[in-house]
């Protein structure tokens, strides 16, 4: 089996499986032995299960020579970020705290998951406790980004972005509470979605945030990640912040293309970026307007307000999640974890309830831009992956995630996918939202994108 297998879609893998033209075990069995031989110097991975993963590939193989194909995703194989629990698994969230805590259950996520046939190959690498972009923070080592080892694959959930854009999965579940998935997804060159806040259960996930936290899906493809979205959505009754809408298709007009559609362009947003990034967005819209899209301008809100309100909730809910071990096991945190959920005890009560009164002007302003507008097209980072090491500001108008944020502030739909290299050879990374909700039409205007592009089709160096 070539390597060329490893980079395959979880589409066209499940199709493949479908048609009995390859075999799951197989593939499982490739994937495993690529983690082995790349992961060491990647540390993507906090626990493989690999015995599990060889078992659960002979069973789909089982059931789909038998006729049982459960649907897009049986046999397919996944990473699951390493604070979403797993039935006999551990579950440390990248943390000395948790290094030996065994899931008791499945999260939502994983039931889902499983249920849909997915394989899981194991337990991905993130920074420690989701509270993080870099990935550079982890009891279990610096995760690297293949397209350079010196550089961060972004965070939290950089062990999925890594793996991914590596060959080292199909698919991964992340979580996103101020853009941890779409960030990984822009530095690692690969995709990530973030659904509307309570598409997806968050039972069974460790929390950072508890008003703000996403889960989701990584992959290569835009169709990747509508499948998956499909498998896992719908409503949790035992999440109190699950939507009760139903499942739905999100790859039923995902081909319909981006004729029509009506993106909305906040120019301030790409005053202060690196040149380099600013020309791959500029050059991402060009090319969707001439598949049909019209152009709208957006006056965008003032970003340091927005990141300001962002972090005194974040900092203060974060904090209010760890208050006990912070008294009890303060030694056990990595010292950028334990720094950072120090801030939140700094936060007066009145600070809190002034950023969510901040948030609600958020959501009103933002909702506004959708009676003009389809969806709202920019950049997902302001620069290409940090230095390894590198100090991360959280001053507003620096922070590296500081167009990720509004997104998790209003709890509305956005993706990532990849719009170009600089000259250094990082992915350049485009950032799509939508309505609540509208996840169809996000997917739909980004697949036109990508389908007329081949940024995705790229493989990082020294991973064949």
């Amino acid at each position: 089996m070539t390597d060329d297998v490893a980079f395959l879609s979880a589409a066209r893998l499940g199709r493949a499986f479908a048609r009995r033209e390859l075999s799951p075990v197989e593939v499982t069995r490739h994937l495993l032995e690529r983690i082995a031989r790349l992961d060491p110097e990647l540390r993507c991975w906090i626990t493989v299960t690999s015995e599990r993963a060889l078992h659960e590939a002979r069973a789909a193989e089982a059931a789909i020579g038998n006729g049982a194909v459960r649907g897009p995703l049986h046999g397919v194989p996944i990473g699951i970020k390493d604070l979403v629990d797993v039935a006999g698994v551990r579950c440390t969230s990248g943390s000395r705290i948790l290094a030996e805590q065994v899931s008791a259950r499945d999260a939502a996520v994983t039931e889902r998951l499983a249920a849909a046939g997915a394989v899981l190959l194991g337990k991905q690498n993130l920074h420690e406790f989701a509270y993080g972009v870099t990935t550079g923070v982890s009891a279990f080592g610096v995760c690297r980004n293949p397209w350079n080892r010196e550089r961060v694959p972004g965070g939290s959930s950089g062990g999925a972005g890594a793996a991914l854009a590596a060959g080292l999965g199909a698919l991964a579940v992340g979580t996103d509470t101020g853009g941890s998935i779409r960030i990984p997804a822009a530095a690692c060159g690969v995709v990530g979605l973030k659904p509307t806040l309570g598409r997806v259960s968050r039972r069974g996930v460790f929390p950072l945030a508890w008003s703000l936290d996403h889960v989701g899906p990584l992959a290569r493809t835009v169709e990747d990640t509508a499948l998956m979205l499909g498998a896992i959505a719908g409503h949790d009754a035992e999440d109190p912040w699950s939507s009760r809408r139903g499942t739905e298709d999100f790859t039923r007009d995902l081909e319909r293309g981006a004729a029509g559609m009506r993106m909305g362009i906040a120019s301030q947003w790409l005053a202060d970026v690196a040149p380099e990034v600013a020309a791959a967005v500029e050059e991402a819209v060009a090319r969707i307007e001439a598949l049909g899209a019209r152009r709208v301008a957006l006056a965008a809100p003032s970003l340091e307000r927005v990141y300001t309100a962002f972090h005194a909730i974040m900092a203060s809910e974060a904090s209010a999640a760890h208050e006990r071990w912070m008294r009890e096991r303060p030694g056990d945190y990595q010292e950028p974890t334990h720094r950072a959920l120090a801030i939140g005890y700094t936060i007066a009560a009145v600070d809190y309830v002034n950023a969510r009164r901040e948030q609600a002007r958020l959501r009103h302003e933002i909702a506004g831009w959708f009676e003009s507008c389809d969806v709202v097209i920019g950049p997902t980072l302001p620069s290409t992956a940090l230095a390894v090491g590198e100090p991360v500001s959280r001053e507003p108008l620096e922070a590296w995630n500081r167009f990720t944020v509004p997104f998790n502030l209003t709890g509305l739909p956005a993706i990532s996918l990849p719009c170009g290299f600089d000259g250094d050879g990082l992915p350049i990374g485009l950032q799509i939202a939508g309505r609540a909700f509208d996840e169809a039409t996000v997917v739909r205007v980004a697949r036109a994108y990508e389908r007329d592009t081949e940024w995705n089709s790229r493989r990082p160096p020294g991973v064949d």
